[in-house]
């Protein structure tokens, strides 16, 4: 393949992630917003927050960045060298030891559950802390199809198959969304919860279950030997697994944080686990939209970059600067619409029931904490996937202790202190959980970014660009928040906050392109060529 078809590849991966993540995303919202119709930020809707965050935990402990960490390199490498057969008995035994290792982790789980709730969520006590034990109990199962899927996942990727993979979670929030649309109606909450539950697994096993004709089709069914395979595979099985242990540490750490922002949030006034879920599910959307779906096209690429030492460096160098360049067009505005917009964006998406005006404007400013960190976040993703694609995952992971340790430090400072140095109640201890996961991205991205600049060279951001970019997602939302500011109730109109931030896009647009911010002038010429189909 030539380096203009090379690109044009990637660049329609990342579209088809991006398009995938996309729609799962705006499902999700969906889910969110049915969920807030029904629990707002209650007791039983802090049960499910909380109980929610094993599966999440085990999940990307054990699927998809550690499975694009460790297994993509390999079996990518493999399907270069037009080795398939080998490819084919490596994605065997990986699958092997996962449904092993999920099997295992599901059955001692359902035993551990009363232990785990003293862990993931020890402020619960008497009826919150059952129906958290019954809940769990119920998610357990659906934890091996999520690791499975994100097997697939890791297959799909290799071979270039982006769509299906990133748009399978639609199916999950279909069945959540499906369940509270159904059964939502006259059923008390703590009912509801449970029922909720079951839709939860119900989802795993059709996100699962639509990726495995393709998986099967492509490696002509799973050769499920596990003593054979490892003996087959051989080393390569080796490679996958001491890539695995570093990352999965790494990965470990990472969700280590954010369990104990759930333990923290326990100890918060009744309403802090809905608020800060309702806030993550805003702030991963651009994390997941962008920074994932440029990372997960890079990563094959830049996996099967061949040549000298200082060729392959060079290589990575130039996709790395442009990843990060493409990736601040979409976040430098999301992040201004967020601070300043945030109650436009909230009306839109949540409110409405149990979703009031005051739980709305908290988890507005719980988000800003998040927002601090989006653009460092986003850009350590195509950092570390270029770690990876150089075998080297030890040094993402001693960074990514180094962060926990700082943001689990000042969130728990910022959380339980800040409240009463500002004089403010303590339901605002949530925002100082934010605040310190936003400012401990930085330091990461900073650790990250100088340590990869010793392999590769320099990379980030031109500061003309990035200045260029800022100016055009400033000047918009600072001037339409003033307006808010005069016209508070502007707010309270669903068309004319819709109105309000589509002004907001169409302007930043406009700017970008008189600022002459290449990507953004290439992405509009594009739609307008599409558009008018001129060729």
């Amino acid at each position: 393949m030539s380096k203009t078809e090379n690109k044009r590849s990637l660049g329609t991966g990342a579209i088809f992630v991006a398009l995938g993540i996309f729609l799962s995303r705006i499902a999700g919202l969906f889910r969110d917003k049915v969920f807030a119709y029904y629990f707002g930020s209650s007791a039983a809707g802090d049960v499910f927050r909380a109980a929610l965050r094993i599966p999440n935990f085990l999940q990307n402990l054990l699927g998809e960045g550690v499975l694009s960490g460790s297994f993509i390199p390999i079996y990518g490498r493999l399907l270069g060298e037009k080795r398939p057969e080998e490819a084919r008995e490596l994605a065997g035994a990986v699958f092997a030891v996962l449904a092993i290792l999920t099997t295992l982790l599901v059955s001692s789980g359902v035993l551990a559950t009363p232990w785990l709730i003293d862990l993931i969520a020890p402020g619960f006590e008497g009826d919150r802390r059952e129906l958290c034990i019954q809940l769990v109990r119920i998610l357990f199962p659906g934890i091996g199809l999520l690791v499975l899927s994100a097997f697939c996942l890791g297959v799909l990727n290799s071979h270039r198959k982006f769509f299906l993979s990133y748009v399978a979670p639609v199916l999950w929030n279909a069945a959540i969304i499906a369940t509270l649309l159904i059964r939502g109606p006259g059923t008390e909450q703590e009912r509801l919860v449970i029922l909720t539950g079951w839709g939860v697994v119900i989802g795993c096993a059709l996100q699962l279950a639509v990726q495995v004709p393709t998986v099967m089709k492509l490696l002509r069914g799973i050769p499920f030997h596990l003593s054979t395979a490892v003996f087959q595979a051989g080393s390569q099985l080796r490679a996958v697994i001491t890539n695995f242990i570093p990352i999965v540490t790494a990965r470990g750490v990472v969700q280590i944080s954010a369990y104990l922002d759930t333990v923290m949030a326990s100890f918060l006034p009744i309403g802090a686990l809905s608020v800060l879920g309702y806030a993550q599910t805003l702030y991963l959307l651009p994390v997941s939209l962008f920074g994932m779906s440029i990372s997960a096209a890079e990563l094959p690429a830049m996996s099967q970059e061949t040549g000298s030492d200082r060729e392959i460096a060079d290589a990575l160098r130039k996709r790395i600067v442009s990843a990060c360049r493409r990736i601040s067009i979409f976040i430098i505005p999301t992040v201004a619409a967020f601070v300043f917009l945030g109650p436009l964006i909230l009306k839109i998406l949540y409110r409405g029931g149990a979703f009031d005006a005051e739980t709305s404007r908290l988890v507005w400013f719980v988000l800003i904490g998040s927002t601090l960190g989006i653009l460092a976040t986003t850009q350590s993703r195509i950092f570390s996937s270029s770690f990876y694609a150089l075998r080297d995952a030890r040094t993402p992971l001693r960074i990514a202790i180094v962060r926990v340790l700082l943001s689990t430090g000042l969130g728990a400072t910022l959380a339980f202190f800040g409240p009463g140095l500002f004089g403010l109640d303590a339901s605002y201890g949530t925002i100082g959980l934010t605040t310190g996961f936003g400012i401990s991205s930085w330091v990461e991205w900073l650790m990250l970014k100088r340590s990869l600049e010793k392999r590769v060279g320099s990379i980030g951001l031109p500061i003309a660009h990035a200045a260029r970019s800022w100016t055009a997602a400033l000047v918009p939302a600072v001037s339409i928040f003033a307006l808010l500011f005069r016209n508070p109730d502007w707010t309270d109109s669903f068309l004319g906050a819709g109105a309000l931030l589509a002004v907001y896009g169409a302007s930043y647009l406009v700017l970008a392109v008189a600022l002459r911010i290449e990507e953004v002038s290439e992405l509009v010429r594009r739609q307008i060529l599409r558009r008018f189909r001129i060729s």
